[in-house]
């Protein structure tokens, strides 16, 4: 009778999972029942083979490096994931002192809405809704109001949560990284609650001097810039973040561009708030403002050649508009469009079809 040994190393049953180690079992298998099936033609042949005991550690490190190296290269891949601008905001965004939605704050938010109700409610506008056309008549003049007027949903709920914010830390500094939203009305009211409204230079650069340890900071509709994130995290404060989940949609569209290898053509101003907080979660951008700057984008995508002096043109005219390694010959080959979300969106649609065109008629 043959005895045949198996020796198994530490590392192959320490630090993987099951199903690791079943395969390299099962090809080991395969070997050992070879060499018996050698063995037993041979002995017809009156020569004996036997296998030896070196010959099967060998064969079991070498199945075992096969393993680490699959490892090595899954954990590469992890590493490579934990590299997307997404990671590091969804990091940031779910500390215990990050809050955002109405769930943190419960119990303020009837009082909140009741109070909302009675600042923006106009008993004229109600009465005007109540009518088919929404027209009101007085002293023979015909008074109109436009089917699609007030607060879209995300403000509103910005608003909620600001207001939400002040009513639950009263004996806080509050502070606020920008305007709220574009509304004169709405951001007095912040500044009488005793929000502090961060200061910024000619540059648009704002100053957190004033900010300390504990002290509420509140992001606003647009969102803020992820250096903007990166700071107010390092600084020990309680974060609430009123970003209107469009504007945070559209950060999800250009991170899959970032996945995809694509470049992000934001449709949008460029020192804008939000768009200057969507740029800051592109690894690629360019910024165009209208159908008339994506019509000279599109020109330079067909007819640019590298060395006729249009990439040069090109850069001075998109220089604060696009990322600071944007290279037009190198990052217009495969592209995906974004939006800042206060744009018409008839002329993102066009814009979109535009560069849809004209990728086709470049490459096919």
């Amino acid at each position: 009778m043959i005895k045949i040994r198996i020796l198994l190393l530490p590392s192959l049953v320490v630090g993987f999972s099951l199903h690791r180690q079943v395969a390299p079992l099962q090809r080991l298998t395969a070997v050992n029942n070879n060499h018996r099936t050698f063995r037993s033609s041979s002995i017809s042949d009156n020569v004996e083979t036997l296998p030896t005991i070196q010959d099967d550690n060998e064969e079991n490190e070498r199945l075992i490096k096969q393993e680490i190296e699959k490892e090595l290269v899954t954990k590469k891949k992890k590493a490579d994931k934990k590299r997307f601008i997404k990671n590091e905001r969804e990091s940031i965004a779910k500390k215990k002192d990050y809050l955002r939605g109405a769930g943190a704050f419960k119990k303020v938010k009837s009082e909140v809405t009741a109070a909302m109700r009675v600042q923006f409610d106009s008993e004229m506008m109600n009465k005007m809704k109540e009518s088919p056309n929404y027209m009101l008549e007085k002293d023979g003049i015909e008074f109109y109001l436009a089917k699609d007027h007030g607060f879209c949903w995300g403000v509103e709920r910005s608003i909620n949560l600001a207001y939400s914010a002040v009513e639950t830390f009263p004996d806080r500094t509050v502070h606020i990284t920008n305007e709220l939203i574009h509304n004169p009305m709405v951001n007095e009211k912040l500044h009488v609650k005793n929000v502090n409204f961060i200061k910024k230079d000619a540059d648009s650069n704002k100053d957190f001097s004033e900010i300390k340890e504990g002290d509420v900071v509140m992001l606003p509709a647009f969102g803020a810039s992820l250096d903007e994130m990166r700071d107010l995290d390092a600084r020990n404060v309680k974060i609430v973040d009123t970003t209107c989940p469009w504007v945070a949609k559209v950060w999800n569209t250009v991170h899959t561009h970032q996945v995809r290898g694509l470049t992000s053509v934001i449709h949008g101003k460029y020192a804008h708030e939000e768009t200057m907080a969507t740029k800051s979660m592109c690894e690629t951008y360019i910024c165009v403002k209208n159908l008339d700057e994506a019509e000279y984008v599109a020109d330079f995508i067909v007819n640019a050649k590298v060395g006729d002096g249009r990439a040069e043109e090109f850069m001075v005219k998109f220089k604060k508009a696009s990322s600071s390694h944007f290279d037009p010959h190198t990052h217009l080959k495969k592209i995906g469009l974004a939006n800042q979300t206060t744009m018409y969106k008839k002329e993102t649609r066009a814009i979109g079809q535009l560069l849809q065109k004209t990728i086709m008629k470049k490459f096919g």
